[in-house]
């Protein structure tokens, strides 16, 4: 019992240099929450929706970076075109204050696309996260992938709820002119991260 509990605490402290770090999600957490206040959930599903399979894939051994070496400038490229295309699409509804079409189901889309095309999402589980996986298993076997992936994703959903709902109550406070420079701000800290994806490969 001794041993989950100092595992536990490990995984803690270590996943929330990933989870807590700035970010495309977290940006694009920001936006998403301005216009539903449960945003943060939905994109934390669709996050775990490319997560879980990832996390299995590393512990069960299927994926590794030397089976895929070209995997990272690939990723950066559809990244960044992502982010690019989810920014300029919120700039431009802002702007002309249309809302976004198949807002129901674009915080899911939204989680899923900035998780799975994220090249430091990926390094990070090929690095830090493939130690927290290792020991995992060493303690649990099999079962370690899973325990390991629960006591690290409930994080994820709370910390992206948290700023979700924070920047829902944001929108109530700000004016309309004051709204528009806030999302376009927002924005284009999602464009400087596009950005970065590609000069990180460059």
């Amino acid at each position: 019992m001794e041993g989950f509990f100092a595992f536990f605490a490990a995984v803690i402290i270590v996943s929330a240099s990933g989870v807590m770090a700035p970010g495309p999600l977290f940006a694009s957490t920001i936006a998403s929450g301005t216009r539903q206040k449960l945003a943060g959930l939905k994109i934390a599903i669709g996050h775990t929706i490319i997560e879980l399979p990832l996390v299995l894939g590393i512990g069960l051994g299927a994926l590794s970076l030397e089976t895929f070496p070209q995997f990272r400038g690939i990723i950066a490229a559809l990244g960044a075109a992502s982010i690019f295309g989810f920014s300029i699409l919120q700039i431009r509804s802002t702007i002309r204050n249309m809302p976004i079409k198949n807002t129901r189901h674009g915080p899911y889309l939204t989680g899923i696309l900035l998780t799975g095309l994220n090249p430091f999402f990926l390094v990070w589980w090929f690095s830090i996260g493939i130690k927290l996986i290792s020991d995992a298993m060493l303690l649990w076997s099999i079962w370690g992938i899973l325990i390991m992936f629960a006591i690290h994703i409930w994080m994820d959903f709370v910390w992206l709820g948290f700023v979700s709902a924070l920047s829902s109550k944001g929108t109530k406070i700000l004016s309309a002119k004051s709204y528009k420079i806030f999302m376009i701000g927002i924005n284009g800290v999602m464009i400087y991260f596009g950005v970065s994806f590609v000069l990180d490969v460059l």
